[in-house]
């Protein structure tokens, strides 16, 4: 069978003026888990990113340090199709309605890196909105949306590989999770409950044969306890 390991980026900068960037720990991350792939002797057919920053970066970390070790690493190959859902997009569109019941919403989410538990809560609960498909705007890409397009990139990749093939997927946890429920079935709000578990640079491993595809692991991520450093293992 062949292998897909979706693979989470780094931590990005969290609270800063521009999320899509690797924090320095992100950036660690990502060179651990090169390392660590490099240790196992695990050599990719294929590697794929979104366009965003944060994913292109992370490949190319990890990528970097399985080169340096002598492997032989693919070009990396740019489907948008991975890209993160638009979270600032969907923040937007959704909490003027949650006003009246959230009224330090606006505040909480204006200083998240100082609020980090109250904006979980208060994001938690505009996913929530947006994955029910009764909220959404004009414009703005539901979940329905979402799932069919990162479907269509996965649909892409099985159309293009044989059995024995290894692929990685630099991406997101939104990207993760719809994948998830796609493959396993799993309810959207369920999915969602383990997107918030998902650690940066983790690895989550799809087996293939033809079009059918199984979840061989989830949110592996040994490569940053091995190193017993706490700070290393982060969610956003």
């Amino acid at each position: 069978m062949g292998s897909i390991y979706l693979i989470r980026h780094g931590q990005a900068s969290f609270g800063a003026d521009d999320y899509d960037v690797l924090s320095p720990n992100g950036v660690r991350q990502a060179q651990v888990l090169g390392s660590h792939l490099a240790e196992l002797g695990v050599v990719f057919d294929r590697c794929l990113s979104g366009d965003l920053r944060r994913q292109q970066d992370t490949a190319t970390g990890a990528l970097g340090q399985m080169s340096a070790a002598g492997l032989p690493v693919p070009g990396l190959e740019i489907d948008a199709a991975f890209n993160e859902f638009d979270a600032d997009a969907v923040i937007r569109a959704l909490l003027p309605d949650m006003l009246p019941q959230e009224p330090e919403a606006l505040h909480i989410l204006r200083n998240a890196a100082q609020n980090r538990a109250e904006f979980q809560r208060i994001f938690a609960l505009i996913v929530e909105r947006w994955l029910s498909g009764q909220y959404d705007p004009p414009g703005l890409e539901s979940w329905l949306g979402f799932v069919e397009r990162v479907q269509a990139g996965l649909q892409r990749i099985l159309e293009q590989a044989d059995n024995t093939q290894k692929i990685a997927v630099f991406t997101s946890g939104g990207t993760i999770t719809a994948l998830l429920h796609l493959i396993t079935r799993i309810p959207a709000r369920q999915a969602f409950e383990l997107n918030w578990q998902i650690v940066n640079t983790s690895l989550n491993h799809l087996k293939f044969r033809g079009r059918e595809v199984a979840l061989a692991s989830f949110n592996s991520h040994a490569h940053l306890q091995l190193l017993k450093a706490p700070d290393l293992i982060t969610f956003r």
